[in-house]
């Protein structure tokens, strides 16, 4: 073998190794894909696809691998619009997951509370499952005794959307798009909606959601990751920082009451950073609730801040959008088990979706989240890591 054979053998036989490990090439049902850094950068191989198994009624779900040359890796499979695995480093340099969910497709299929979910039509509630658009009242499906949650019994989060992945200069994502057909949960107009995922070189998780209708209708995109920085344990210790100076209170249902209320004072307040669990037993049921941010304007803006002591891992959340929903896991009971046989119990997750506020719909004091034909529904949020 010749000098020049023998380069070009070593050069193919390291090109295979990285799409190997980056797709997680030990799945015997693993197909095509990857690309190449349009740039040249540190990363050889950035976006990698691999089947993840087949609905109930036989439709293929694809796993998508966003790997950037910071040791950062996001997993998106094509069921739900769904962050299965977000794999970060801490402060002495170790990737570990950091967000809850299952090893395999049938978990999702069978027992998930929204893990890693892209959640609509409508995210968080709708009271009574009805409201009333132009003079017409619309009831939808409920799905959280009598209100509507999360977009119903089939949501954005159990429909498989169609992928395209991409690469820019210092980033690389994959773009899912879903057509929700008029009357479908309920809901008016056919909305055609996306979501784009791009991880880049600045170790920053960017969603950009987009849709448009041909019927006025409410819309209410957001992302439903369970976050654990330290990887495993409950999630009382993190230390949370919430710029938002009000918030909405909630009846017994879960469903805004209408009111603004300050945090001032109360355990609501996380302006200054918070040990999560620090005042948690002044919550009756835990926090699951939507906080008012505190903004300058209409652009992109810190949300949120999170620290776990223990692995040093940071995160920081910016959007445009006008709320932050924060939920410390209150639901989660023990009878899950998630990744690598860890038992899921009581605040083991925490989420922090951005997003209008609940029930908007019936509260004309709220932000509007209606769309109109002819006008363009885009947000986006980041999701910043670091450690320190």
């Amino acid at each position: 073998m010749t000098p020049i054979h023998s380069a070009r053998r070593v050069l193919t036989l390291i090109s295979v190794t990285l799409v190997c490990f980056f797709a997680a090439c030990s799945a015997p049902d693993q197909s095509a894909v990857a690309t190449q850094s349009a740039d040249g950068g540190q990363s050889m191989t950035t976006v990698t696809k691999a089947s993840f198994g087949k609905t109930a009624n036989g439709t293929p779900v694809d796993i998508y691998a966003l790997t950037n040359w910071r040791g950062m890796t996001a997993r998106i499979m094509t069921y739900g619009a769904t962050l299965v695995a977000l794999e970060t480093p801490d402060r002495s340099g170790r990737a570990g997951d950091i967000v809850l969910g299952y090893d395999s497709l049938e978990g999702y299929l069978k027992a998930s509370p929204y893990f890693g979910s892209t959640v609509g039509r409508y995210a968080n509630r709708i009271g009574k499952g009805r409201f009333s658009l132009n003079g017409v009242e619309y009831a939808l499906a409920t799905n959280n005794g009598p209100n509507h949650l999360h977009g119903g019994l089939r949501g954005f989060d159990k429909v498989v959307w169609q992928a395209t992945p991409f690469e820019e200069t210092n980033a690389r994502g994959v773009k899912l798009e879903y057509t929700s057909p008029d009357g479908e949960e309920g809901y008016p107009g056919r909305l055609a909606g996306s979501v784009v995922y791009t991880l880049t070189d600045d170790n920053e998780l960017k969603l950009d959601y987009r849709a448009v209708t041909d019927k006025a209708t409410p819309v209410n995109l957001t992302h439903h990751s369970y976050f654990n920085l330290a990887g495993e344990g409950d999630i009382l210790g993190h230390e949370l920082m919430i710029k938002a100076g009000h918030y909405t209170p909630v009846d017994e249902g879960l469903i805004p009451t209408g009111e603004i209320k300050p945090v001032q004072g109360s355990a609501m307040d996380f302006n200054a950073p918070q040990a999560i669990g620090s005042r948690l037993a002044e919550v009756p049921g835990g926090y699951d609730h939507n906080y008012v941010l505190t903004r300058a304007g209409q652009g992109m803006e810190t949300a949120a801040e999170v620290y776990e002591p223990k692995s040093g891992r940071a995160m920081t959340v910016l959007t445009t959008e006008p709320g932050l929903q924060f939920y410390s896991g209150n639901f989660l009971d023990g009878t899950i088990t998630g990744k690598s046989g860890r038992v899921y119990g009581k605040h083991y997750g925490f989420c922090l979706e951005t997003q209008h506020f609940p029930d908007s719909p019936n509260k004309p004091d709220f932000p509007s989240t209606i769309l109109q034909p002819g006008r363009v529904y885009e947000t986006r949020t980041i999701y910043k890591f670091s450690s320190r």
